[in-house]
């Protein structure tokens, strides 16, 4: 184990990232010590960044969809050797007797563990992680494309389960996730309709180059009524837009962890038995499950790397919608 590494830290929410270098933790019981080769930058990342999700662990570093490989193995754990890739996403341990987690449920825990949130993440050359919470990664997908599955292709495909067996899905937002989530549903053969910011040409090539069967602005109606929508864009007004878009008994589901308020709507939006549920983290199961149509799926995974150092640009490349696809930190 290296005696010192380095990490991107979060002293105050509304402040850039500082770069520290800091003793190597080790592994406690239970526990895993892993060198990052890549973690992708999250939306996530944005809101607690930038203040909109109160109460994070200070100073923090940031950062949940974390591949690399096993450095150190700490006591009582079983399964992980050195060296090892693993991934290691947002939900990074819950209390385990809550009514949630007695009910298979884990994803609504408590008292969760949250990776890069209330523990220390992947902005960094290092991570704990709890064992019982990372995942081994087989499979000849390199880690820098790997990275972005472990938040973006998980809520992502949480988001694609809830939305049930649509055949015609619209995805509002066109970013990492909905990049992701496209193809798997292009491959269990949907029609996907894609919808982006009014104008934003890159996302709408970067749609129809992975095969949706249209592509517009999320101001415009599609050319079918859509049996499910996701919403990705951390946007409230788009909830009434996709109502309007989903036919009768349809459900529009909001894949964020975050969105602006939700404006006032007529209730006919929502009449004829119309729903709105939102997905909360993930559980280890939603892992394993989408783990496995990720190694069945040809996914064209578009990234673009960034230095450890440069987390703050990378940060507000994601706000400003300069990036096609997934935004990777490369320690």
């Amino acid at each position: 184990m290296v005696d010192a590494m380095r990490a991107m830290v979060l002293d105050k929410p509304g402040t850039k990232l500082r770069l520290e270098e800091r003793p190597t933790p080790a592994p406690g019981d239970g526990e895993i010590l892993v060198a990052i080769s890549a973690c992708a930058v999250c939306r996530t990342d944005l809101h607690i960044v930038g203040g909109e999700l109160a109460h994070p662990k200070l100073p923090l570093v940031p950062g949940h969809e974390i591949v690399g490989r096993v450095e150190t193995v700490g006591p009582g754990v079983d399964g992980f050797a050195i060296g090892m890739r693993v991934g290691v996403p947002w939900l990074g341990g819950t209390c385990g007797h809550c009514a949630y987690c007695a009910g298979d449920r884990e994803n609504l825990c408590d008292a969760p563990s949250l990776t890069g949130y209330t523990r220390d993440g992947g902005f960094a050359s290092h991570v704990v992680a709890r064992a019982d919470f990372a995942f081994p990664l087989t499979g000849a997908r390199g880690d820098v494309e790997a990275a972005p599955l472990m938040c973006a292709g998980l809520i992502g495909w949480r988001s694609l389960v809830k939305a049930g067996d649509a055949r015609a899905l619209g995805i509002y937002g066109f970013g990492a996730a909905a990049h992701i989530i496209a193809q798997v549903a292009r491959w269990q053969k949907r029609r996907v309709h894609a919808f982006t910011r009014p104008g934003d040409a890159t996302a709408q090539t970067l749609a129809r180059e992975l095969g949706c069967d249209w592509v517009g602005g999320s101001d415009e109606m599609p050319p079918e009524p859509l049996d499910a929508a996701i919403i990705f864009a951390p946007v409230g007004a788009l909830v009434p837009q996709a109502l309007k878009a989903v036919r009768k008994g349809g459900r529009v589901v909001c894949g964020g962890i975050h969105m602006s308020d939700i404006p006032a709507f007529p209730y006919a939006l929502l009449w004829e038995e119309r729903e709105i549920c939102s997905v909360a983290n993930l559980t280890r199961q939603d892992a394993r499950a989408f783990l496995q149509v990720a190694a069945d799926v040809p996914l064209d995974i578009k990234t673009t790397t960034y230095p450890l150092g440069e987390a703050d640009r990378a940060l507000a490349d994601l706000r400003d919608g300069r990036i096609a696809g997934a935004a990777v930190l490369v320690p």
